[in-house]
């Protein structure tokens, strides 16, 4: 469903992405690891149309994409919850959902209801500031907002980063349950290994821009694997 083949990324002078490939079909999620600076989230400001990249191919849905924009990617069903959430802290929570359905036609903008059914915590508090909630109610908002326009792409950058462990949980039953209903692919940016490990079926370690290991879940080692991720973390 989403494709990215020999990606290269230039910020200025610098370049940050080296040859990099990853793809992610219906009913699948894709876990990018590595340690920080690897280049992940570069990674995912370019399937997101966020940033240019510099070469190599992207396909959507099949298609070959020249340039395209966030709004264009968005558009064309490809949502985006970015590292730090980035919510509208003075927007009720209800506001802030109403922000991501602004790409679909006039007469799709509603919440789905489902969208309360995942996050129930969200319909508690639909007329509180999105800054007086908590962290982990935060985090569930950004994924709430992306999952408003109905997705068939789905991009998370770090969601479990300083969250506490019930909801980490619940983030994770969330994802499985989208996965499992095989109509959306997932690529997952993830340092807590055993979430990711859990919910993957393909993974790409990344290290200095490039992809250093990749497959299959099922053609991997679960302890190689680890073993890799945390000797980049001892070397960092």
């Amino acid at each position: 469903m989403i494709e990215a083949e020999n990606i290269s990324l230039h910020y200025g002078g610098s370049q940050i992405l080296y040859g990099v490939s990853l793809s992610a079909g219906p009913g699948e999620v894709a876990c990018v690891m590595g340690n920080n600076g690897a280049g992940k989230t570069s990674l995912m400001n370019v399937l997101a149309g966020r940033h240019p990249r510099s070469g190599g191919e992207l396909r959507l849905m099949g298609e070959r994409l020249g340039r395209v924009t966030a709004q264009e990617m968005a558009r064309r069903g490809v949502a985006y919850v970015p590292q730090g959430r980035a919510i509208f802290p003075m927007l009720s929570v209800r506001e802030n959902l109403e922000t991501g359905l602004g790409c679909l036609p006039r007469g799709a903008r509603r919440i789905p209801d489902e969208i309360y059914d995942s996050f129930p915590v969200l319909a508690e508090m639909a007329q509180r500031r999105g800054g007086d909630l908590s962290g982990g109610q935060q985090q569930q908002l950004a994924i709430a907002r992306a999952l408003v326009i109905r997705p068939r792409v789905l991009l998370m950058d770090e969601p479990t980063e300083g969250i506490q462990p019930n909801i980490i949980a619940q983030i994770g039953r969330v994802i499985a349950a989208l996965r499992d209903a095989g109509g959306m692919a997932i690529v997952l940016v993830e340092q807590y290994f055993d979430f990711a490990w859990d919910l993957g079926d393909r993974f790409a370690v990344m290290e200095r821009g490039q992809v250093v290991l990749g497959g299959e879940r099922d053609r991997l080692q679960r302890d190689d694997l680890h073993r890799l991720l945390a000797g980049m973390v001892r070397a960092e």
